[in-house]
C-alpha cells in the first residue's frame, strides 16, 4: 500500500516574529540543552558526548535547518535524535517536523488525544485575538490552527508513562493548553520540561516576546481554550516539586525561584494566568 505524503496545514505560513534570545541555546544540564527558535524552544534530551538524544518539539514554521545544525554542533555531523517527542501540536511546536521526519527518519510521539491535530483529521480552536493580554494576543489570527498530518509516522506515547529513548523520565498529562498536551518529567533529579503548561515569559505581550523578561505566566492565553484544565495541571506539576524546568517559551527556571514561583502560580491560577476576557474564559476561574 502506497504511503500517504506528510502535509502541514493550508494555513502553515512563517510568522514575522522574534524573541531576544533567538538563536541562542543553554546548557541547562549536562545532558539538557534548551535551545530558542525564534519565539519557542526546543529541547536536547541526551549526554554530549554520545549520540543517543531525544529532540523535543520541533520549532517554527521554516526552522528545519536552523534545528540540524543546532543538533551537528552537539552531537556531532550527521547526528540524528533517537525520536521526536511533542509536548502538543501547536505551530510553533511542530512548525518544521515534516522536514525534520523526512530528514532523519525517526518516528515521532505524542498523547493520544494530540494525534488527530497531527493525522489531519482535526483542528484546533482558532485562536483568540480578543483575549486580554497585548499585541501578540491580537496578532494571534495570524497564526495556524489546522492540522498537519504525519501519517503513520506518528504513534501515542506508551500507556505506562515512558518515553521510547528517553530513559528516566515519565509523561504527565497536563490538558488544558490542548487536549493532548504533556509534560516530562525525571524524578530522580527533578528535571521538568513543561511545554505550555505553564511559562516563563508573558507571551501575549509584544515587549516581554521580544526582551524575554522571566516571569511566571499561565500557557498562552490566545491558544487555550479550557482554563479549568490548565489550571488543575499547573497545579500537578506544582506537586512534583521540580528543581529545573524548561518551557516553552522563556528562559530556563530553577531553584527557590522556580518552586516559589510556581506555588504561586498555582495557588492564584485564577489572578496570575486566567485573563479577564476572551470567548474561552469562563468566569467561574476569576476570584
Amino acid at each position: 500500500m502506497e504511503q500517504q505524503p506528510m502535509t502541514y496545514g493550508a494555513d502553515y505560513k512563517p510568522i514575522p516574529a522574534i524573541s531576544a534570545t533567538s538563536g541562542e541555546g543553554v546548557e541547562v544540564l549536562q545532558d539538557l540543552y534548551c535551545y530558542n527558535v525564534r519565539i519557542v524552544n526546543i529541547c536536547l534530551v541526551g549526554n554530549p558526548n554520545g549520540n543517543n538524544f531525544i529532540l523535543v518539539d520541533a520549532g517554527m514554521p521554516g526552522s528545519a535547518n536552523e534545528i540540524i545544525a543546532t543538533i551537528e554542533e552537539r552531537f556531532g555531523a550527521n547526528s540524528r535524535p533517537k525520536a521526536i517527542v511533542l509536548t502538543h501540536g501547536h505551530f510553533d511546536h511542530v512548525g518544521s517536523i515534516l522536514e525534520l521526519v523526512e530528514h532523519w527518519k525517526v518516528s515521532v510521539y505524542a498523547h493520544p488525544l494530540e494525534l488527530p491535530y497531527l493525522t489531519g483529521k482535526k483542528s484546533y480552536p482558532e485562536p483568540d485575538p480578543t483575549v486580554e493580554g497585548g499585541i501578540i494576543a491580537k496578532l494571534s489570527s495570524l497564526f495556524p490552527n489546522e492540522p498537519i498530518n504525519l501519517g503513520s509516522h506518528v504513534q501515542a506515547l506508551p500507556s505506562n508513562g515512558m518515553i521510547p529513548g528517553m530513559e528516566g523520565f515519565c509523561w504527565v498529562h497536563t490538558p488544558g493548553h490542548t487536549p493532548g498536551h504533556v509534560s516530562y518529567f525525571r524524578d530522580h533529579d527533578g528535571t521538568l520540561i513543561a511545554g505550555d503548561a505553564f511559562v516563563t515569559v508573558k507571551q501575549e505581550s509584544l515587549y516581554s516576546v521580544l526582551t524575554q523578561k522571566k516571569e511566571i505566566s499561565g500557557p498562552p492565553r490566545y491558544f487555550t481554550p479550557d482554563w479549568k484544565a490548565a489550571w488543575e495541571s499547573v497545579k500537578k506539576l506544582q506537586r512534583l516539586r521540580p528543581s529545573v524546568a524548561i518551557t516553552g517559551h522563556g528562559l530556563p527556571m530553577m531553584g527557590e525561584e522556580l518552586s516559589t514561583s510556581l506555588k504561586m502560580l498555582a495557588d492564584n491560577f485564577g489572578r496570575i494566568a486566567v485573563p479577564d476576557y476572551g470567548k474561552y474564559v469562563g468566569q467561574q476561574l476569576k476570584h
